[in-house]
């Protein structure tokens, strides 16, 4: 049986969420036992991840418990985009060689590079990938959340049920969060069951915490970046 949602948010997990997570259920079951295999299945990849992504993850790993950029490459801002920069420069690709339109801020800059070229997607996430996020933090201090698009993050791994695991500069530095579009609400499957989504935006002002699923947006593919 599928694990049992334990939801943040009042009420469980949607008829539909729950339809979703029993049949990745059954389809994992089909792969552990050899029926398919994981490049057709709809769950993972279809085949290897290209050069460029293997060298863009291979570049977050290694970034992985640094606190502070300026440690390692000053040429970047110590923030979220100066992260996936410089991961992405390991592939080959200056995310923001396009330039800037006034006041946007250097995730909107990226995204909007992804919208221009095609990268931009929402299923079948893969190593490499670029994820984007809304309203992570308060930017503009105005206490709502109405800061659009306010962080991203190269995905790591996806696993069979649906847990994608990113690379990101959080605010104890590069670390990995979890994340899982089945259940966008749930923080974890059961009372003691793996995470499925992190917290991403604390609580403040009488606000609750929420999680990545919550405020995930799309993926972008470097293949097209």
């Amino acid at each position: 049986m599928a694990p049992r949602a334990e939801a943040v948010s009042s009420g469980d997990a949607s008829m539909e969420e729950v339809a979703r997570a029993l049949s990745t259920t059954v389809e994992v079951a089909r792969l552990v036992s050899g029926a398919t295999s994981l490049r057709s299945s709809r769950l993972g990849f279809t085949g290897a991840p290209s050069r460029a992504a293997a060298l863009i993850v291979e570049r977050a790993v290694q970034l992985v418990g640094v606190k502070q950029l300026g440690r390692v490459d000053r040429s970047v801002p110590d923030d979220c985009s100066g992260f996936v920069r410089l991961a992405y420069q390991k592939g080959g690709i200056d995310l923001v060689n396009h330039g800037f339109l006034n006041g946007e801020n250097a995730v909107s800059a990226i995204y909007r590079r992804a919208q221009d070229r095609g990268a931009i997607h929402s299923r079948r996430p893969r190593p490499g990938d670029l994820v984007f996020f809304r309203e992570t933090y308060d930017r503009n201090r105005d206490g709502k959340r109405n800061d659009g698009m306010t962080h991203i993050a190269v995905v790591e791994t996806v696993e069979l049920d649906g847990t994608v695991t990113f690379i990101h500069r959080g605010s104890k530095g590069i670390a990995r969060s979890r994340m899982n579009l089945l259940f966008p609400r749930t923080h974890r499957a059961g009372q003691s069951g793996p995470v499925l989504n992190d917290f991403l935006r604390a609580a403040a002002k009488g606000q609750r915490a929420w999680l990545t699923g919550e405020l995930f947006v799309s993926f972008a593919s470097p293949t097209a970046l």
